[in-house]
This record gives structure tokens, C-alpha cells and sequence, in this order.
């Protein structure tokens, strides 16, 4: 009906219950419009239809005027949805325009600036709630290890004392990277040998055992027949070996260590790990033993343990377990309790505390530390 009227174009002409359809309804039933729904038609624009409905007109020049009307309807809708559209895009762009000049003063602005950017540290070495205390000093610390500058050995010791809880493990990694690189440059500037002893250990902490095992690879080539450097240059490369799973490697090098120097008892700290995680539980224990009766810290045994425990399989936690407790239940009684509850994190300092120290204490666990003698 709404296409033999030329209305088809209009919504309201095929919408059922709707005002214009209800009108050539009854037109197209012969029946008499009103007054006020004439004056509709007529502000509607359909004047072709006023007249038909009047009687004024016949049936042919009623199409060929509401045609007409039909096609002005169509040309003045096609002229405004493009307008409507270039305006939309006007606006769209004003608004884009604004967020953007609103993101560019914010980012000049130094508050916002400095908030950003002390977020973005923060999520980069893993640390979340500063306490307020701490905050200026801690945040200071993080800038200088994100621009490459080592720390002071008081800002060091604040770290792992005072705000330990800010010292993760990404920035522990990161900062015995630094320590890494600068303790290479000095051994390749200086040619002590102990700075890449050192640095060979920094590395392993840094998480790349691979630079290690370069490294302590050109110390050994030019290091002289000193028992002593030779025995911690094999020692902390069989650490990097024991790092990359090369366990008879790491054994071979332990060896050699512990027979160039038998009384130090790094060499047996490393045995002990590696024949515990080469499956032989009385050796590494024979050697864990030996390195305690040489002077190995007892705190630092037990810390390596458990570092070893947390990489083995649940198998092959409780048959270590279970065989160290034989061998002296009093000794380790702490693995009655094993695995230890962490406490719930939470953004209390202390909690954190107590979790970043486990943290650590697995962090150092197989690591061999040689300094200068």
C-alpha cells in the first residue's frame, strides 16, 4: 500500500498503529480523512495526498505528483544523512582532538609525569606498597639500578635489612647484573682474577649461567697454577654448569676444586647438591656433612636445601625428606614441617618482609660466593 501511494520511502507508512498509516488506511478504503489529518498530510509535505484525498485530483495525476514529491523526499533525505554525517565526523574529530591535547597536557605535566614513571619502575623490578618511610629512598634506589648505576654498599645494606621487602627478585636479578658487567670490566682491565670469580657469580644470580661459563673459561686459560683461584674458578663455573643441568659437568669441576683446595668447603657444598640431584642421597649427604665440619654456615646448608627441595619433584622431595630425617632427625627437624607456610601476602612491611627473606634464602641457595682472600 505504501508503494502504490509513493510513500514507501517514509517509516510511518508501513509501521502498523502509526499516525500516516492510519490515514491511507482509510483512504484507500474510500473513506473521509478529518481536518486534522489532512493538515498532517500537509505538514508532512504529502500535498499530492491532501489532494486525493479531497477528490481534487485524478488517480494519474496524483502519481505523477506524489512521485515527484517522492523523489524531492529521497534527494533532500540523501542531502541531509551527508551533512549529518560530515558534521558527526566534525565532532568526532573536536572530541578526539581534545583527548588528545587532555593526554598531552597531562603528559607534560611533571606530577602526572613522575607518578607515571614511578609506577612503570615499580612494575619493572616487581615491587609493589612502599611504605611512605621508605618511598622516597626506595624509589630513588630503583631509578638507579633501572639507569644502570650500582649501589652504594649502604643503600645495598638498607635493601636487604631495612626495606627488604622492596628488594625482589627482579631487582635482585637486576642489580647482580650490574654488579656482573662492572666486576667483568674489572677483571678484563685489571686482570684479577678473583674480580671474574665474582663476576661469574654475580652472573649465575643475574640468571645468565651462560656469560658465567665464558667468562671463568678465558679466567681459566689465564690464570696461573694458584691452587686457590684455580679451585674457585671450577667451583663457581661447576655452579653455572649445575645451573644449566649439566650435573656431571658440575661434579667433574667440584672434584677438581675440592682436590686443589680440601680444606675450603664451597667444593663440598656444591658435591652435596649435585650428588642429591644426581639421585645419590648418602654421597651428597656425606659431603653436606663434610662442608659443615669445614665451616659451611649451617643456615646457609639448610637454605640450599631447601632451594634444592623447591626444584625437585614431590617424589623426589619426600625421598630426600624422608632420608635426611634418618640420617640425623634432630639436625633436620625442620623438614618435619615440610613445606613451610609462607605468610598471606599483604601490604603490611612486616609480611612482606618475611617473604622477601624466603625469597631470598631460595634465591641463594647453591650459590658459591668467593671473594678476595
Amino acid at each position: 500500500m505504501a508503494k502504490r501511494y509513493f510513500l514507501e520511502d517514509l517509516p510511518g507508512a508501513t509501521q502498523l498503529g502509526a499516525r500516516l498509516n492510519g490515514i491511507l488506511l482509510k483512504i484507500d478504503a474510500g473513506e473521509q480523512v478529518t481536518a486534522l489529518q489532512r493538515q498532517f498530510l500537509a505538514t508532512t509535505g504529502l500535498h499530492a495526498l491532501v489532494t486525493l484525498a479531497e477528490g481534487k485530483t485524478t488517480l494519474g495525476e496524483f502519481r505523477a505528483a506524489a512521485e515527484q514529491e517522492q523523489k524531492v523526499r529521497i534527494e533532500e533525505a540523501a542531502v541531509k544523512a551527508l551533512k549529518d554525517a560530515a558534521e558527526l565526523a566534525e565532532r568526532t574529530e573536536a572530541r578526539a582532538a581534545a583527548v588528545q591535547a587532555t593526554f598531552a597536557a597531562m603528559a607534560n605535566d611533571p606530577a602526572l609525569r613522575r607518578k607515571r614513571e614511578a609506577k612503570e619502575l615499580r612494575q619493572r623490578f616487581g615491587v609493589g606498597y612502599i611504605e611512605s618511610e621508605d618511598y622516597p629512598r626506595a624509589m630513588g634506589l630503583l631509578r638507579q639500578v633501572a639507569n644502570g648505576q650500582r649501589l652504594k654498599v649502604d643503600d645495598l645494606a638498607w635493601l636487604k635489612t631495612e626495606a627488604d621487602y622492596c628488594f625482589t627478585d627482579e631487582l635482585q636479578r637486576a642489580w647482580h647484573a650490574l654488579e656482573a658487567a662492572a666486576l667483568t670490566k674489572a677483571w678484563e682491565s685489571s686482570g684479577d682474577t678473583w674480580n671474574a670469580v665474582n663476576a661469574s657469580g654475580h652472573w649465575r644470580k643475574a640468571g645468565e649461567p651462560e656469560r658465567a661459563l665464558r667468562l671463568t673459561d678465558a679466567a681459566l686459560a689465564k690464570v696461573g697454577s694458584n691452587p686457590k683461584i684455580r679451585s674457585a674458578l671450577a667451583t663457581t663455573r661447576g655452579g653455572a654448569m649445575r645451573d644449566l643441568r649439566r650435573l656431571d659437568e658440575a661434579k667433574a669441576l667440584a672434584s677438581e676444586a675440592h682436590q686443589l683446595t680440601s680444606s675450603d668447603y664451597r667444593p663440598c657444598t656444591l658435591l652435596g647438591a649435585v650428588h642429591i640431584e644426581l639421585g645419590d642421597l648418602p654421597t651428597g649427604h656425606e659431603w653436606y656433612a663434610k662442608a659443615e665440619s669445614l665451616g659451611a654456615p649451617r643456615q646457609a646448608i639448610d637454605h640450599e636445601l631447601r632451594g634444592l627441595l623447591m626444584r625437585s619433584s614431590i617424589q623426589e622431595q619426600q625421598r630426600i625428606r624422608e632420608f635426611l630425617l634418618r640420617q640425623d632427625p634432630e639436625r633436620f627437624s625442620w623438614l618435619r614441617r615440610w613445606p613451610g607456610k609462607v605468610p598471606t601476602a599483604t601490604h603490611s612491611k612486616s609480611a612482606q618482609t618475611l617473604n622477601s627473606k624466603d625469597h631470598t634464602a631460595l634465591a641463594e641457595a647453591g650459590r658459591h660466593d668467593h671473594r678476595s682472600r
